[in-house]
């Protein structure tokens, strides 16, 4: 793959630059602060970007607007958005309007050399990658009766279905069948008044449209 960084902590763009390029991608450009993101991103057209959300010279919301403008310039870029910490409101605004492609990690999973390469990898092919902790923080925040309704076991699948699981990746987690993993996604989305759908992204999407609106 052809990857763009932008990550102004020169540690860790290096050390993602190195671990990219071990995994056998390759790394097209580097970009270090907001204004240097989006030209990389027009004039390489990469597979996937790996995006910090706040950068220089605000540290605000830099990388996330990178990205929001360059998938307005090249719809269905892949980006996968890193953060220090979980912040609702980017994950909603970047993964509202039925996009595709999209990923949200908390900076400590760039450490967790699978987990990370997995989600890049999920993202570059039209996916979606949800840290964990960010599905678990959108859920805890969200407390309308709809998902006081779910059973516990519902509750997991739906956190699975966001972090972008499969059904069969689903049912070996819970060690259940997919058929029983089926079964709790229809009565997930039944309970959620959303229509039933194992399109991939398109239902981790139509959860977190739900869990995010007013």
């Amino acid at each position: 793959m052809r990857v763009v960084i932008a990550e102004d902590n020169a540690l860790l763009r290096e050390g993602m630059v190195l671990l990219l390029t071990s995994a056998g991608h390759e790394v097209v450009a580097v970009a270090s602060s907001g204004p240097e993101v989006l030209p990389a991103l027009l004039d390489h057209r990469p597979d996937v970007a790996v995006l910090d959300v706040r950068m220089p010279p605000g540290f605000r919301d830099e990388g996330l607007r990178a990205a929001l403008a360059a998938r307005a310039e090249l719809p269905g870029l892949p980006v996968l958005v890193l953060s220090q910490y979980v912040e609702e409101t980017y994950a909603a605004e970047l993964l509202g309007g039925g996009a595709s492609g999209v990923g949200y990690l908390l900076k400590d999973r760039v450490g967790r050399v699978d987990e990370f390469l997995d989600a890049l990898e999920r993202v570059a092919d039209g996916g979606t990658a949800l840290d964990p902790e960010v599905v678990t923080e959108l859920l805890t925040r969200r407390r309308d009766d709809p998902l006081d309704s779910l059973t516990p076991r519902e509750r997991e699948v739906l956190q699975l279905m966001a972090e972008g699981r499969d059904n069969a990746t689903i049912a070996s987690l819970l060690v259940v069948s997919d058929r029983a993993v089926s079964k709790h996604i229809g009565n997930v989305f039944a309970k959620l008044g959303l229509p039933p759908s194992d399109s991939g992204h398109r239902r981790v999407l139509a959860v977190l449209a739900y869990l995010n609106k007013a």
